[in-house]
C-alpha cells in the first residue's frame, strides 16, 4: 500500500481548514489543478509549505481573502468558441422566442465576458428586453470587475473576430466605448444583467431558467462535484430549457444525464427533456 505524499496530506488539511473556518468547500476540486494553485500562492506568500499557511488563514481573514481568488477561474473572452454562440443563434433562439419572458443563468461568469456576449446576441435577436440575465461567481472581486464591464483595449481585435465568427449582425464596436484606455461595455447592456454571488459547490438551485451557460468551470471540479453541479443545473432549468457546457466538459457519468437530450454533441449543448 502506497503511503500518501506529505504534501498531499498538507493540502487536504488546508482545504479542510478553509471549509471549517470560512465555509468554502474546495475539497472536491480536481487535485492536480488545486494543488498547482496552492503551491503557486504558497511561494508568493512567503510560506515554505501548504501546512505553514494553515495557522495564518485560520487566524487572519485577510490572508484568506488573498488566497480565495486562487480557486477562481477568471480566464474568458467575448464570444469564446464562436461556433457555440452561432449554434445558440440558430438552434436555441428559435425556441426562446416562444417564451413571453426569459431567465438565463451564466454560472461561473468570471469577468462577465460571456454574459455581455449573450446580452449582445439577445439584443440582435430582439429578445434582450424580455430577458433577465443572472451572472454568478463565488469571487466577489471578480464580480465587481464584471459588473463594470471594462476590458483591456488589447482584447478588442480578438473579441471582434469572435463576434463576427459567431454570426454577429453588426460591429462589436457598436456595443462599447473607449474609456481610460479600456474597452467598456455599453451601459444599456448591463440593465438586464444581475451579477450575484453564488457558489456551485455549496449553494442551491438558482431559480427556473430557460437557459444555463456554465462553460469551462466543471473541468476544475472532481467527478463528485461535477455531478453535484450538473444536478443543480437540472433542478434550475425549466422543462425544455437549454444547458451549454464547455467543449471539454460532458454530462457523462452524471445522474443528470438522464434529464437531457443532446442538441449538439460537439458543442456540448443539451436540452432538458422533462
Amino acid at each position: 500500500m502506497n503511503e500518501p505524499h506529505l504534501e498531499d496530506i498538507e493540502i487536504d488539511l488546508l482545504l479542510e481548514a478553509i471549509h471549517l473556518r470560512y465555509g468554502y468547500d474546495f475539497r472536491g476540486y480536481a487535485r492536480v489543478s488545486v494543488g498547482r494553485r496552492i503551491r503557486r500562492f504558497c511561494s508568493r506568500s512567503g510560506c515554505e509549505t501548504p501546512a505553514d499557511m494553515i495557522p495564518r488563514l485560520l487566524h487572519d481573514p485577510l490572508f484568506f481573502a488573498r488566497i480565495l481568488p486562487c480557486f477562481s477561474v477568471n480566464v474568458s473572452e467575448m464570444f469564446r468558441d464562436p461556433p457555440v454562440f452561432r449554434a445558440i443563434r440558430e438552434l436555441v433562439v428559435p425556441v426562446l422566442r416562444t417564451y413571453p419572458s426569459l431567465k438565463i443563468w451564466v454560472a461561473g461568469c468570471a469577468g462577465g465576458e460571456e454574459a455581455y456576449s449573450l446580452a449582445i446576441l439577445l439584443r440582435e435577436e430582439g429578445l434582450y428586453e424580455r430577458t433577465t440575465l443572472f451572472a454568478t461567481d463565488f469571487n466577489a472581486e471578480v464580480l465587481e470587475r464584471a459588473e463594470k464591464g471594462s476590458y483591456s483595449l488589447g482584447s478588442a481585435e480578438a473579441f471582434a473576430t469572435n463576434y463576427q465568427q459567431a454570426g454577429g449582425k453588426g460591429s462589436l464596436s457598436d456595443y462599447y466605448h473607449m474609456e481610460h484606455r479600456a474597452l467598456v461595455m455599453d451601459r444599456s447592456l448591463r440593465e438586464n444583467i444581475t451579477f450575484a454571488n453564488h457558489n456551485l459547490v455549496t449553494d442551491g438551485a438558482f431559480g427556473e431558467m430557460q437557459m444555463i451557460l456554465c462553460r469551462n468551470v466543471l473541468i476544475y471540479f472532481g467527478r463528485q462535484l461535477q455531478s453535484r453541479a450538473l444536478e443543480l443545473f437540472s433542478e434550475s432549468l425549466a422543462r425544455r430549457g437549454f444547458l451549454c457546457l464547455g467543449l471539454s466538459e460532458s454530462l457523462a457519468f452524471s445522474i443528470a444525464q438522464e434529464d437531457f437530450s443532446t442538441l449538439d454533441a460537439r458543442l456540448q449543448i443539451f436540452q432538458r427533456n422533462r
